[in-house]
């Protein structure tokens, strides 16, 4: 990004929240998310049923089953005290065959239950990885879909956090918390159907219980829900600084910057330091409370039984004691369980909100339905489209000739501006009533001190921006009514701020063309004067190299940005800043090379370097989004204004 784009950008909002991130809190004492919450978990579950139903509805049956033989094997306790246990001690037989039988049968029971947790388990896992897969996919793809608007507003951070951090939680809660929350809720059901079977004395004692642990979930969870949802967003904030810390690694070195690097992450450090602790002090007392609560209930329950017991005219026996026992302490469980299991489900869904929020951000609006096409053009002139690649290209406009056939007109590279005027933000204009034209062929520069608008008004030719006011016309066809991906596909971009794909040279200067030939990348990259570097290395065009571009300086890398504009051979080029980052010599190597690819193109050109646009058709000098000069080189320097002062100023600078 050019310094004249950066310092654009600060008109633009900042921060890392846009629309879509309007995340409101809990409400203290309630386990409420945000607005929508519901919703959000409504959502989360509907990708299950995107190809995920059949393992998802077997593993709810594993945990139905594993909670049903759980509460089975309690009973079956009473069984095992009443009719083996008991009836021997009072015989005094040491016949154990019974006894060793049902113990067996126990064994038994158990084990299946084993069987039914390691089935369900292993659903849950492929569920929600495959659900993820759904999810990650679609965050990505919408991420494609988004303007060049989204990216300037909001840090690069924050979003890769919803691609890792939040999308894991997300994970957490389908293999783990749903699965069992949902047994937790089956125990419940089937234990208390037993206890109430076995005493409804002691099941009121239970649930008299089980209301105070409610109460106490409810009061400790909302606060901990509270922090959990700021803590997503502290996070989020923190990723986006060490994000943008490590990107300029080099300029705090240089500048001897770390203290207050450190300093800066310090404060946002101890931002997620504190809403996580209190997010945990709250969540990670719950389990001990409800433990000593479900101890407590195990000792009253005991009590309270003893004496119903005792009184013989209950018909609660021993073996029915014992098993109501294990039956609370089952009943209990669950909702400790549950009660442990808030935060989790907080997280997740906070997590979910970030995803959904990005998943729901307005995509690009493209309106145009005037498209690139391949043409074959006949002697008299007409044109045909075709599917092959020519050295034509022309416009197919939506309407038809009076015979009825498509209407074409052939793109030449006349871009036209007509009193336009721009704002990133609402209220905030930074171009102010821009007119210009660019013939077919021509060379114009934009010269003028750094955020003057040089590179804003290439981003409205690009459409990454639409216009307030005025027009912009392609061929004579409004920009508005071509589709972007068309628009796109006849401007070649060469950007100060190089890009490249971790991949081998061949696929990255490919990048611009993907059915280009290795002639035509061989072609590109001698263009460039980047083929003498690249044959020297290893692998030659196969080397890999990484997306930072590590392994290569920064002016050759400029050089593989250079062939790959080169190779996609658009009739239209923007040169923002191309050479700043290679040296005079290889500068004029360049520049006879960029001579031979601008020829018979229209070109716009954002220089600094003054002497590299002496040739150009006409140059316009911008000052405050405005243009305040224009004219060739020869006429602006007879005027002796603002661009004599800039040049002649570099001159001595150069000296």
């Amino acid at each position: 990004m050019s310094q004249d784009n950066r310092e654009a950008q600060n008109a633009r909002p900042a921060g890392g929240r846009g629309p879509g991130n309007n995340r409101g809190g809990a409400t203290a004492g309630r386990i409420r998310i945000q607005k929508g919450s519901g919703k959000t978990a409504k959502r989360l579950l509907s990708y299950i049923g995107k190809g995920h139903t059949l393992p998802f509805v077997l593993a709810l049956l594993c945990i139905g089953a594993d909670a049903y033989i759980s509460t089975r094997a309690s009973l079956f306790l009473g069984v095992v005290i009443d009719d083996f246990i008991k009836p021997m001690e009072e015989a005094g037989s040491r016949d154990f065959s019974g006894l060793l039988h049902a113990i067996l049968m126990m064994g038994a029971l158990y084990l299946a239950g084993v069987l039914c947790i390691l089935a369900y388990s292993q659903l849950m896992v492929r569920v929600s990885h495959g659900v993820l897969f759904s999810v990650r996919g679609e965050l990505f793809s919408r991420m494609q879909e988004l303007p060049i608007k989204y990216f300037d507003t909001h840090p690069y951070g924050d979003t890769m956090s919803r691609f890792t951090n939040d999308t894991d939680s997300m994970r957490q809660m389908l293999s783990q918390t749903i699965p069992q929350v949902f047994s937790s809720i089956l125990t419940v059901a089937f234990v208390f159907v037993a206890m109430v079977r076995l005493s409804l004395a002691l099941t009121g004692v239970e649930i008299l219980v089980i209301i105070v642990m409610y109460l106490i979930t409810m009061t400790v969870g909302g606060q901990s829900a509270k922090y959990f949802s700021t803590r997503s967003k502290s996070l989020g904030s923190m990723n986006a600084y060490i994000e943008e810390m490590i990107n300029g690694q080099k300029v705090v070195k240089v500048f001897c910057h770390e203290d207050e690097a450190k300093a800066g992450f310090d404060v946002k450090n101890e931002d997620l330091r504190v809403q996580t602790t209190r997010a945990n002090s709250y969540s990670n007392i719950l389990g001990p409370i409800m433990n000593n609560i479900g101890n407590l209930q195990y000792v009253v329950i005991a009590i309270a039984g003893g004496a119903i017991a005792i009184r013989g005219n209950s018909g609660l026996t021993l073996g029915d004691l014992a098993a109501f026992l294990t039956l609370s302490k089952n009943f209990a469980r669950p909702v400790s369980m549950i009660s442990q299991q808030i935060n989790s489900v907080v997280m997740a869904l906070a997590g979910a909100q970030r995803v959904f929020d990005l998943m729901d951000e307005k995509p690009e609006v493209d309106e145009g339905k005037v498209t690139l096409v391949n043409v074959r053009i006949a002697e008299d002139g007409s044109m045909e489209e075709t599917e092959e690649r020519t050295e034509h290209w022309a416009w197919k406009l939506p309407s038809e000739t009076a015979d009825g056939k498509p209407r074409y007109v052939k793109l030449a590279g006349d871009v036209r501006m007509s009193g336009v005027d721009f704002g990133y933000v609402e209220g905030k204009t930074v171009l102010h009533d821009i007119s210009l034209f660019a013939k077919p062929g021509q060379k114009i520069a934009f010269v003028g001190s750094t955020g003057a608008g040089k590179t804003t008004i290439t981003n409205l030719i690009n459409r990454f921006y639409d216009i307030e006011d005025g027009k912009i016309r392609y061929d004579g066809i409004n920009i508005n009514h071509i589709k972007k991906d068309d628009l796109r596909r006849s401007l070649g971009m060469v950007l100060q701020e190089t890009n490249l794909f971790t991949g081998t040279i061949m696929e990255n200067i490919r990048y611009g063309r993907p059915d280009a030939t290795d002639e035509e990348v061989y072609a590109a990259a001698k263009l460039a004067n980047a083929d003498y570097f690249i044959s020297r290395l290893p692998e030659g065009y196969q080397t890999v190299i990484s997306g930072t571009g590590s392994q290569l300086s920064q002016g050759q890398c400029q050089l593989l940005s250079i062939a790959r504009c080169a190779v996609a051979d658009p009739p239209v080029m923007i040169l923002d800043e191309a050479t700043s980052s290679v040296d005079t010599r290889t500068e004029s190597l360049i520049q006879k090379g960029m001579d031979q690819l601008m020829e018979g193109r229209t070109v716009f050109v954002i220089a600094h370097r003054l002497s590299t646009i002496q040739n150009s058709n006409a140059i316009m000098v911008m000052e405050h989004g405005r243009i305040i000069e224009r004219g060739d080189h020869d006429e602006l320097m007879a005027q002796k204004g603002r661009y004599y002062q800039l040049y002649t100023g570099n001159q001595i600078a150069e000296a």
